[in-house]
């Protein structure tokens, strides 16, 4: 091996690949936690927290497939877009800024009459935004690389 080659102590990450896998993951833990029925307890207490008596009744409710949808392209366009911005701030930034405005929908959807059901979203949310954040924390992104001043060894 050459003197002059430079080794990097983290290896070189990728963005669609483990983007995808991160999003799937995360609808899988949110199908996992739905079977297990830890959404409906969550989406009561949410509902719990957002009424004004803590009793409410929502006559209206969101349509399954819409909730499902919903944490599907939450899980994986977080992922997609942590993994393809540079700095580990700016990913932070951009995960708890998903993760509030998720949680944000709660009481829009309680002012509404329907039923806050956001536990899935939230989860899905949360779980690629941790995940994103562990696989750029030990890998080389190539966004990070452009970065680099031209003077600065690759």
């Amino acid at each position: 091996m050459a003197r002059n080659s430079t080794t990097h102590p983290r290896p070189e990450g990728h963005v669609l690949v483990p983007a995808c896998a991160i999003g799937g993951l995360s609808v899988v833990l949110a199908v996992g936690l739905e079977l297990l029925g830890v959404h409906r307890r969550m989406n009561e207490v949410i509902g719990a927290v957002v009424s004004i008596g803590g009793k409410e009744t929502f006559p209206k409710h969101l349509p399954v497939w819409g909730v499902w949808l919903a944490a599907s392209l939450i899980a994986f366009a977080l992922a997609f877009a942590m993994l393809a911005t540079p700095g580990g701030w700016r990913r932070f930034v951009l995960w708890i800024t998903s993760v509030v405005l998720v949680s944000a929908w709660a009481p829009v959807l309680s002012l509404a009459a329907h039923a806050p059901e956001i536990s899935a979203p939230w989860i899905a949310a949360v779980w690629s935004g941790v995940c994103a954040l562990v696989y750029t924390a030990n890998h080389r992104m190539p966004c990070e690389e452009s970065l680099q001043a031209p003077d600065e060894p690759r």
